[in-house]
């Protein structure tokens, strides 16, 4: 064989041996990783220092910087097999997290090829989802891995795997992504996100809860970014923000040119317009900003509202100037607590729980929630206003009706600003009370108290309708004519089996029983009809005013015999009605009853909550102190102010 074939065939043999030498050398060391997480696991189980722990450093690929780079270079460059590949990722994730070797002896060529995987179009998805894993404990452990993941694995790549249908992809991006975001904080990159994570929202069906955790993250960390202004108080010497309060008051007020008004004029102008607009101290109304929260942050949503939408914020001013001082819903106060009320709402200042998954959908279809919430809340709150007709003093309680309405909105989760416009403009102040009174309600231990005081409020309805019937009433009898022109008496019998009436004189009161000449036993009582079900009325259909078919009632005692009555009110008519009811042994059921039975469940349970344990009450009520003699302890303040 001649020479020249010679090397070359020995040349191939060197090089098969030698890639069979590496291929040995690859499967001992993926051998030599099971075992080493088999030893740690057992150790771990058994608790023990029985295994050397610290021989797992043999392993001279968690040592590249100093050990033997022909390791790293069999695992980067000649494992060609993905399920290989992901395994041994897997074992070196295994075995870092068990914090045994730093983080720090891992060389950059590593880094970026763990970051090629990520970058790179995916061949096989296990491979990234660990690599992603790794990235992601690179970034957490050490600041100086931060800048190198940060430096290798680009923004539009990590987007790119965000967008994806599969969910642990998703899940294992956001991840790193969240890791970047809290070590960086860098505004620039979080602004990316918004158009992403609308899809992730919409697209991916059921949010999972590692998912939601990391949504959670990310609108804490975004959010928060509002904190320094929401911590700091406005700087009455700043000429920037006494320029924004000034912009405010132009915007709303259409005044003459200031600069041909003197000093005290155009003080005085000034002064005055800030009181409209709602300032504490219209004389230096910076001053309502300096309390932090929400300091320099209620200021930037005015100014936002003021800017973004004109005709609404100049609405709102002029309409509340032209209302009485006490009616008036003040715009800056209104602000200042409203702004409050949201950073409050969004937790802006808090540090992210590590298991919160409690994220708004509504936060990643707007780049400034915050202010958008405050322009669609602050006209929700003077619509608010008028429906509760509130004067100054019932400003918190406003504010109370609309923190409210504002949590219940986005706790049904909002997708758009739209939408929960829409929502918390149809939960008005009625729905709110609604919504208050079936909560009570239905609130278990309330319920069974409820039922059990209710038999004996009833029984104490009934008996009053029945004494309100012996004490009686004073009808007017219908004629022919519609007229009413003549009165009539009845009243129940002390006993309760006899119903008197007779006719009376105009300036008769309540006639003696024995006066009235007619009676009917309670016994011989059929029926009680309402309304149109009347004798009267249906003699004439169509004729009788609907007021008075309200108020008519009858009793039927024969066949064809009939005691009609016109009740003199609503009142009047309800008491009868219940009261008849009782007599006939039937429930009552007017609205009057319903009323009564409220407030007095109401009451009792109040008294029944009351903590008068240990309490002495007296059986009989205080004795009144006599007047005194004199009233010379009074101070005259008239004689001062003069």
């Amino acid at each position: 064989m001649p020479r020249g074939e010679t090397e070359k065939v020995r040349l191939t043999k060197s090089s098969s041996a030698r890639e069979h030498t590496d291929r040995q050398r690859f499967l001992a060391f993926i051998e030599q990783c099971c075992i080493s997480i088999s030893m740690i696991k057992m150790a771990y189980f058994f608790n023990t220092n029985f295994f050397n722990l610290s021989k797992i450093n043999s392993i001279n690929i968690l040592c590249w910087p100093k050990g033997n780079n022909r390791m790293y270079h069999i695992l980067i460059f000649y494992c060609r097999s993905n399920v290989i590949m992901t395994h041994t990722l897997t074992a070196f994730m295994e075995l870092m997290d068990h914090g045994i070797v730093s983080w720090e002896n891992l060389s950059s060529v590593f880094i970026k090829k763990i970051a090629g995987f990520v970058n790179t179009k995916p061949t096989d998805v296990s491979i990234q989802q660990v690599s992603l894993d790794i990235l992601e404990s690179m970034v957490l452990s050490s600041h100086s891995l931060f800048l190198q993941v940060k430096h290798e694995v680009t923004m539009e790549k990590l987007i790119a795997h965000l967008q994806v249908t599969n969910q642990q992809i998703q899940t294992k991006a956001m991840a790193l992504l969240m890791a970047l975001l809290q070590t960086a904080g860098d505004s620039e990159r979080q602004v990316k996100t918004f158009v992403l994570l609308q899809n992730i929202i919409h697209s991916s069906g059921l949010v999972q809860d590692e998912m939601a955790h990391y949504l959670y993250v990310l609108q804490s960390v975004t959010l928060n970014h509002l904190e320094p202004r929401m911590r700091t108080p406005l700087d009455c010497y700043s000429q920037e923000q006494r320029d924004i309060l000034h912009g405010l008051r132009q915007a709303a007020f259409e005044t003459e040119s200031e600069n041909s008004l003197s000093h005290e004029r155009r003080r005085s102008l000034c002064a005055k317009e800030f009181k409209k607009l709602g300032f504490s101290n219209n004389s230096n109304p910076g001053q309502d900003l300096v309390r932090t929260p929400p300091g320099l942050l209620a200021m930037d949503t005015m100014f936002y509202f003021a800017n973004r939408y004109p005709d609404a914020y100049s609405r709102f001013v002029l309409e509340n100037s032209s209302r009485e001082d006490k009616h008036e819903c003040p715009f800056a106060r209104s602000s200042i607590q409203l702004t409050l009320i949201l950073c409050e709402i969004l937790r802006i200042g808090e540090t992210p729980s590590e298991t919160g998954s409690d994220y708004h959908p509504i936060f990643f279809s707007q780049d400034r929630l915050l202010e958008e919430l405050f322009c669609v809340c602050i006209q929700l709150l003077n619509k608010t206003w008028k429906e509760m007709r509130a004067t100054q003093e019932d400003f918190g309680k406003v504010m109370q009706v609309v923190r409210e309405q504002i949590t219940r909105t986005l706790s049904s989760k909002p997708t758009s600003l739209e939408l929960f416009k829409n929502k918390v403009n149809a939960l008005n102040y009625s729905e709110i009370l609604k919504l208050r009174q079936t909560e009570r309600s239905n609130t278990f231990l309330f319920s069974e108290l409820k039922e059990r005081l209710k038999p004996e409020l009833l029984e104490l309805i009934r008996q009053q309708r029945l004494n309100r019937l012996c004490q009686g009433t004073m009808f007017r009898k219908i004629s022919s004519r519609r007229r009413q022109d003549k009165l009539w008496y009845c009243r129940l019998s002390p006993n309760h089996k006899m119903l008197h009436y007779g006719d009376v004189e105009d300036d008769t009161e309540a006639p003696p029983i024995e006066t009235l000449q007619n009676k009917i036993p309670v016994a011989d009582i059929k029926s009680l009809l309402t309304g149109k079900d009347c004798p009267h009325m249906k003699e004439n259909k169509g004729k009788q005013n609907k007021d008075v078919l309200d108020l008519a009632f009858s009793i039927t005692y024969d066949v064809e015999c009939s005691l009609n009555f016109i009740a003199p009110s609503r009142i009047d008519f309800c008491l009868w009605t219940d009261g008849l009811s009782v007599l006939l042994g039937r429930e009552m059921s007017s609205e009057s009853m319903r009323s009564e039975l409220e407030i007095l469940l109401s009451m009792e349970i109040k008294l029944r909550l009351l903590d008068l344990e240990n309490v002495p009450i007296p059986d009989n009520a205080p004795i009144i102190p006599k007047p005194p003699s004199n009233y010379n302890f009074c101070y005259d303040f008239s004689q001062t102010e003069q």
